[in-house]
């Protein structure tokens, strides 16, 4: 089998959304996927993976390190026997410079999409806006970079977000896990609003459990409070997985956990911020209810601070939504209304 190098330098959640683009090109090749620091564990979930490299990429990490020679010529060499590359990005990103590292690594067939000139660079180039739509979810603007490199999706294969999950699978903690944080604070919805959630699910009878990252235990115990299991800092992202994997629904931002709860089929009460857009990063065919406000000013600023004063598009959904979107999902009663609703079936 080729050695075929898969890039994906980002966060967590977007090396989850790669997992179907993996998927296909181990079928017919053997994989490393080289990811960022970020995107470690996310990456070691991924059925089809042999290999995970990582590397701390100074045009991609939103803190970027400085660019140094010997790192460059470290991954070069590294990467030196990989028969070729596809390179997954988003649409704001480029696949040049690490197709240029490539390059110096000697590898002879490099995929990827870009809107600037390639010369050189790229074997198998896609258009972003011409011969790539950019308004599709960000698996399936993977699996057309993949595809395009000669990995087309097995027929057998269902297209959603896989991960391996532990096994066998621990008995479940909760019934609904509310996730609060996220990696940049516009796309969190206020930890008051958060607390209130978990009162009120509390109080219907609801087994709740509070997750987060080992940055964000005090956010998760002010949430989780006297009404919740206070999980925060305290589960692997493979223990995370199997928590979600227990439940009956997930409360989250757009951010890594929501993607994790797609690949388990766990259905989503999403609260998405409307910084980046929806059709892209919304999670991916799996039962969802997506409440924010879609069109609220900071639409499609990538921002990562919030740029309106009280962060409108999602200080404005009520806790008693959230519970009502869980019962929708978990319970199938009456269908939910409202501007700042909307029910997307898997």
């Amino acid at each position: 089998m080729r050695d075929v190098l898969v890039a994906r330098l980002d966060g967590a959640g977007d090396v989850l959304l790669a997992g179907p683009a993996v998927r296909a090109v181990a079928r017919a090749a053997r994989v490393t996927l080289l990811v960022g620091p970020a995107g470690e564990e996310a990456a070691r979930l991924l059925p089809g993976v042999a290999q995970v490299r990582v590397w701390a990429c100074p045009w991609v990490l939103g803190d970027p390190p400085p660019v140094r020679r010997t790192e460059i010529d470290e991954l070069a060499d590294a990467l030196a026997g990989v028969d070729e590359a596809v390179v997954l990005t988003s649409f704001h990103q480029s696949p040049l410079p690490l197709a240029l590292v490539l390059r110096m690594a000697g590898v002879d067939r490099i995929a990827g999409a870009s809107v600037d000139y390639p010369g050189a660079l790229l074997d198998v180039r896609l258009r972003p806006g011409e011969t790539l739509d950019e308004d599709q979810p960000e698996p399936e603007r993977m699996l057309a970079i993949a595809d395009a490199a000669g990995y087309p999706l097995p027929p057998d294969d269902d297209g959603r977000l896989h991960v391996r999950l532990p096994t066998p699978l621990p008995e479940p903690v909760a019934d609904v896990v509310v996730h609060p944080g996220a990696a940049v604070d516009a796309r969190r919805w206020p930890a008051r609003h958060a607390a209130e959630a978990v009162r009120l699910l509390a109080a219907e009878g609801w087994r709740v459990a509070v997750t987060g990252g080992p940055g964000e235990r005090e956010l998760t115990a002010a949430v989780a409070g006297d009404h919740a299991l206070d999980l925060g800092g305290r589960t692997s992202m493979t223990e995370l997985a199997g928590v979600v994997a227990g439940a009956s629904a997930v409360v989250v931002g757009n951010t890594a956990a929501a993607h994790l709860a797609a690949a388990v089929g766990t259905p989503v009460v999403s609260l998405f911020a409307p910084v980046v857009p929806a059709v892209r990063w919304r999670p991916y065919r799996v039962p969802q209810v997506l409440l924010g406000d879609q069109d609220a000013p900071c639409r499609d600023t990538r921002a990562r601070e919030c740029p309106v004063a009280g962060h409108p598009c999602l200080a404005s959904v009520r806790p008693d939504e959230v519970v009502a979107a869980v019962r929708r999902l978990t319970r199938q009663s009456a269908p939910l209304t409202g501007p700042l609703t909307e029910e997307i079936p898997a």
